[in-house]
């Protein structure tokens, strides 16, 4: 299972579990499917950000298979 800190495993219509800014703090995560990738650079530690089709933005923490 990926962790969601590299760009080039995530791409829009991925099933992913993210955690958003308010649960940062509490670790809950949030599933759903990527819409948009919203961070730039390939790697980024804390997971790469994206936007859900929902409208929710988060870092990707897993990836769903």
């Amino acid at each position: 299972m990926s962790n969601g800190q590299n760009r080039k495993d995530i791409h829009p219509g991925l099933a992913v579990k993210i955690v958003l800014k308010a649960n940062q703090r509490s670790g809950k995560l949030t599933a759903g499917v990527v819409k948009d990738i919203l961070t730039n650079s390939s790697f980024h530690p804390h997971g790469i950000k994206v936007r859900l089709t929902d409208g929710q933005v988060g870092r990707v923490q897993e990836i769903c298979k």
